[in-house]
């Protein structure tokens, strides 16, 4: 019997980083050496003093039915981080909390996009921004940022992929996959442009604020542009900085009127979150600084011995990340070629699939992230599997022909 399924899945890939982690589970599963550089998953457990706070909320009886937006715990510890962090105040209404940071953005852009929006995201970009506003008919526009300006958004670029149909203009610095980030003074150009276009929403993901080297700081643009704030949704989780993915608890501030309008759609959805998991989060956010500062600066070691070890292959380029836990090396120089196996590589895809079946090593191309030919590595794992990573892409490299 032939089934028809809704149009809006036609095309729809699943994320090409769950896809590579579910190749190399497979592999792993047949008896290979497989180390996965794949999923952005901090290899830290979550602190002690979280999964406490969680137990302790369960004992007490914190296991009922919450809020669709938050409980008021949580909602109070988010205002307490945006105020202490990011210098900007939200009220209750003007915040919720979501299954993760994608839930966030799949509200927002049910509650907004029409059939032909466009949605404008610089590249490389996380995967999952275009994914979703195809989902709801927007027409994500892709706006290239160069590996020698540091992959950070090129005003004049953004002023020409602008038009009067840009329904939302994403932003996510500290990047993911380049690191990127964006100074205060970089956002202010940004923001100028931004105010020429009164129906555009902006949504700013800052989920890897803290991840940050050698002395660069992160913005928020809604502390940098104060009026454009009704028009800024700031999105941020637990999952990178507290080690909290799998506890999937996003969160946003934003003007009420959107937030009440993701609410609806998250009401119709998932309705609240996991009651322990936000006890959990409000436990994380209210904490100690000190562990998130300790695992900022093993990412940013791990992130320097990465790119030298990358620097070192011939036909590979890498850019220096000032954020975030990824390389993103670039393989222009490997392509044309052919790997022992007798694989021709003509693309990143092609190198990336390679490298797993011939190498065991699993990354993400980058025509994922909208920009080839690129590799993205996280380096949120090990160092030995780090190193043995990086020592078998040398080897791969040095066999091609």
């Amino acid at each position: 019997m032939a089934r028809s399924f809704a149009r809006r899945l036609d095309g729809l890939p699943a994320p090409a980083t769950i896809e590579m982690a579910r190749r190399a589970r497979a592999l792993r599963a047949e008896g290979k050496p497989v180390i996965s550089l794949a999923l952005g998953e901090p290899d830290s457990p979550t602190p002690p003093a979280v999964v406490e706070a969680a137990h302790a909320a369960a004992l007490a009886g914190q296991t009922k039915y919450p809020p669709v937006d938050g409980t008021p715990a949580l909602k109070a510890a988010i205002a307490r981080k945006f105020t202490r962090e990011n210098g900007l105040d939200y009220a209750p209404d003007e915040i919720m909390a979501s299954n993760g940071g994608k839930q966030v953005i799949f509200n927002a852009f049910m509650a907004t996009l029409n059939p032909g929006d466009e949605v404008v995201v610089p590249a490389p970009y996380w995967v999952s921004y275009p994914l979703i506003a195809r989902m709801f008919g927007g027409v994500p526009v892709v706006v290239p940022c160069r590996e020698e300006e540091g992959f950070k958004l090129d005003p004049a670029a953004l002023a020409a992929a602008l038009t009067p149909k840009s329904r939302w203009l994403v932003l996510n610095f500290p990047n993911n996959p380049t690191g990127a980030v964006m100074t205060a003074q970089e956002l202010e150009p940004i923001a100028e442009i931004v105010r020429r276009y009164p129906d555009l929403w902006v949504l700013s993901d800052e989920i890897y604020e803290h991840l940050v080297f050698d002395g660069v700081r992160s913005a928020s643009l809604a502390a940098v542009a104060p009026d454009l704030k009704d028009r800024i949704i700031t999105l941020n989780g637990v999952s990178k900085a507290y080690a909290m993915t799998g506890w999937r608890v996003g969160f946003a501030g934003g003007p009420k009127d959107l937030i009440a309008a993701m609410r609806g759609v998250q009401g119709n959805a998932t309705s609240g979150i996991c009651t322990i998991a936000q006890a959990a989060a409000a436990a994380a956010l209210d904490g100690p600084a000190d562990l998130v500062q300790e695992m900022a600066a093993t990412y940013g070691r791990r992130r320097q011995m990465v790119v030298d070890a990358l620097r070192r292959i011939p036909g590979l380029t890498c850019a220096m990340p000032e954020g975030a836990f990824y390389a993103y090396p670039g393989v222009a120089g490997c392509l044309g070629r052919t790997t022992a196996g007798g694989t021709r590589l003509e693309t990143d895809h092609d190198f990336a699939l390679a490298f797993l079946d011939e190498g065991y090593v699993a990354t993400v191309p980058g025509s994922a992230f909208g920009q080839s030919p690129y590799l993205r590595l996280s380096c949120a794992t090990g160092d030995a599997d780090l190193m043995e990573a990086c020592a078998r892409l040398e080897r791969f490299v040095s066999t091609l022909r």
